[in-house]
């Protein structure tokens, strides 16, 4: 069992990054981080976000705190191969390599891998850091270490239940209840994914009236998520003001295969204010704004599918 003055810890940090997804929408920035947070009157850190494993020294056991998946860069393969295992519902974590062969790389690397194990071993409560794009981090927490494959040099994790698995008898959630925890946690980090880059794609524009203000963009999906062709890819993917993404998600707002808007017919011949008139009937017939990469423009196909619903509805 965990030191309970190292669980008074763990929540400290715990309850400090669930702030942090409450202020900046889920989705932190990594100089909110690098901020670390007040424990006893003193600051912690919560480590490099470029060296994985980190275990502050005001801990009193061995085990880690935090753990970091960096974010891929564009056109390189992810740093580390972090993934998620949909057949077990859990994310797998690769031990820390020596970044150089000197023997003080190589001391510190296996130190942090033996902060890896021992978190499993006393099954405390741990802060994920998800990279998603450049300088911009998602977080589950709390997660635990469920499994560990030495000869393999991974550990298995999950997320957990922030009340319940935050005590000093450490995971206490059953097996069906982190899973679902964890299936969360994965879809949040999908989401996050999909907006990302098809923000990204469009240049932080809505497609629609062009507006730049980051906070009121989403990314839409083209074929709803849950169809067979409802991937989350830029292709499917349309970067829409918030009034436009509700428009188009109610058949309101429809785009054809061309990128040309249509307003509802219902919608045109009304009179409402200059909302409406300026919002939504003047793009009638407009086209939408196209990425400049080719691969990234939305795919013609979906565009029909979606726009034969709109034109039902």
């Amino acid at each position: 069992m965990a030191d309970p003055r190292d669980i008074e810890l763990r929540n400290a940090a715990l309850e400090h990054v669930r702030e942090l997804q409450r202020r900046y929408d889920d989705l932190v920035p990594t100089w909110a981080l690098a901020e670390g947070f007040q424990f006893r009157g003193r600051r912690v850190s919560f480590g490099s976000f470029y060296s994985g494993i980190f275990r502050p020294k005001e801990l009193e056991g061995p085990a880690a705190l935090c753990l970091v998946t960096a974010p891929p860069k564009s056109g390189r393969p992810p740093p580390y191969d972090d993934e998620f295992d949909e057949a077990t519902d859990r994310f797998t974590y690769r031990f820390r390599a020596a970044r150089t062969q000197t023997p003080a790389a190589r001391l510190q690397a296996a130190a942090d891998n033996r902060a890896l194990v021992a978190a499993h071993e006393l099954a405390v409560p741990l802060i994920y850091f998800r990279g998603i794009a450049s300088g911009q981090y998602a977080v589950v927490a709390p997660a635990f270490v469920v499994a560990v494959d030495a000869r393999a040099e991974v550990v298995e994790l999950q997320a957990g239940l922030p009340i319940a698995d935050t005590t000093p008898a450490g995971l206490l959630s059953g097996e069906d209840m982190r899973r679902y925890a964890t299936r969360e946690a994965i879809v949040r980090l999908h989401q996050h994914r999909f907006r990302t880059a098809v923000l990204r794609a469009y240049a932080t524009r809505c497609a629609v009236c062009r507006l730049r203000e980051a906070t009121l963009l989403q990314a839409a999906h083209i074929i709803d998520d849950r169809h067979p062709g409802g991937v989350a890819t830029v292709i499917n993917g349309i970067s829409l003001c918030a009034i436009h993404h509700l428009a188009y998600d109610r058949n309101l707002l429809g785009i054809d295969p061309g990128g040309v808007v249509h307003i509802a017919r219902r919608l045109l011949d009304e009179i409402d204010g200059p909302m409406l008139r300026s919002g939504l009937q003047e793009f009638h017939g407009a086209p939408i704004l196209q990425p400049r990469r080719g691969d990234e423009r939305p795919d013609p196909d979906r565009l029909q599918l979606r726009f034969e619903q709109f034109t039902a509805a």
